[in-house]
């Protein structure tokens, strides 16, 4: 069996990128997908700081534009030589979930990078995807060899404009909405993105990072809030009269949480799609119950929402794209890693 060159993290601050064995076909539903680009995610941050040491590492990246090389015998939908959007979670796209456009809770899917699932992580040379009919969107006259901007919006379709997207549809984002977002991450700025393409009419962005801001301001922010905590409560209450109808949180931190209670109007909806890092929330007669707040949001069946965002990316509508503000090389990972924790970079692609 022939290498390739994939990437582990092996402890706290421990990337490295290394020999794996070459993806095969393992059923008759699987495809093998040779990267075009791939990236490193905001969430994968979160084992970067807090992972415990591993004498095997695990498999990193949940992101992969590619293109289709081999199919199993019960594959119909993609075929060799397809460019293919690979969502960040894998699903047959026929169970009562998938139907339902919850593709996250799949009855037989999974997610990249686990081993019970049998996948490896997508910062690597290629991957096996399981569920090929039901996970992979082919992109129809387009190829590996398209411009970096095209590619680098295409590739955001895999994860984080779709979550961003979630975060505004599950809220229930429409014309006329205020709509405060906190977090100025690319998660967070493709919400503001989405919010606009919804028809909010005030989208305040809360963030500190001005590049960011200026970029969400381009996306369609009306509002830049740079304060956090209980000064940042206060601006935004403020600037809507009392508080925001919507809240989307795109950090996944308590202290994010507690400021989407503080700033929420009563009757209004908070969505969050920042994966928590903590497992208890108030919701409360003091939080959410005596407001009749709603809380909603979760893991983005982004999958769902592919084919209903991918024309305006065709056509150069939106270019959530511009969210990627670095392209390395995949044996310059960890250097990825290092440049979007130290906030030297926003969002990363990787170049195989």
């Amino acid at each position: 069996m022939d290498d390739m060159r994939a990437t582990y993290m092996y402890a706290v601050g421990d990337v490295r990128v290394t020999d794996a064995p070459d993806p095969t076909i393992q059923q008759p539903t699987d495809a093998i997908v040779r990267t075009t680009r791939a990236c490193v995610c905001g969430s994968d941050l979160h084992p970067y700081h807090s992972m415990p040491a591993s004498e095997d590492g695990a498999a990193m990246g949940h992101e992969i534009l590619g293109v289709v090389e081999e199919v199993g015998s019960e594959v119909r939908t993609v075929s060799p030589g397809d460019l293919v959007i690979a969502p960040f979670a894998l699903s047959c796209g026929v169970c009562e979930f998938c139907r339902a456009g919850l593709q996250t809770s799949c009855v037989r899917g999974g997610f990249w990078g686990d081993p019970g699932f049998g996948t490896a992580g997508t910062q690597a040379e290629a991957a096996r995807v399981p569920l090929a009919d039901g996970s992979l969107v082919p992109v129809p006259g387009v190829g590996a060899d398209a411009d970096e901007a095209l590619l680098n919006s295409l590739l955001t379709l895999t994860d984080v404009y779709g979550t961003g997207w979630h975060a505004a549809h599950m809220a229930k984002v429409g014309p006329g909405s205020t709509v405060t977002v906190i977090g100025d991450g690319a998660v967070g700025l493709l919400a503001v993105l989405s919010a606009k393409q919804l028809g909010a009419e005030r989208i305040i962005l809360m963030g500190r990072h001005q590049v960011r801001t200026d970029l969400g301001r381009d996306f369609g922010a009306t509002d830049v809030v740079a304060e956090r905590g209980e000064e940042g409560i206060a601006a935004v209450r403020e600037l809507t009269d009392g508080g925001s109808q919507v809240v989307l949180e795109a950090v996944g931190h308590m202290p994010a949480y507690e400021q989407s209670v503080g700033i929420v109007r009563p009757g209004g909806v908070i969505s969050r799609v920042g994966v928590p890092q903590y497992e208890e929330a108030p919701v409360g007669f003091g939080s959410l119950f005596g407001g009749n707040i709603t809380l909603t949001g979760g893991p983005a069946p982004v999958r769902a929402y592919t084919e209903q965002l991918l024309p305006a990316v065709l056509d150069g509508t939106v270019d959530p794209g511009r969210v990627f503000d670095r392209t390395v090389g995949l044996e310059e990972t960890a250097e990825a890693y290092r440049l979007m924790d130290d906030r030297e970079a926003l969002k990363v692609a990787l170049r195989p």
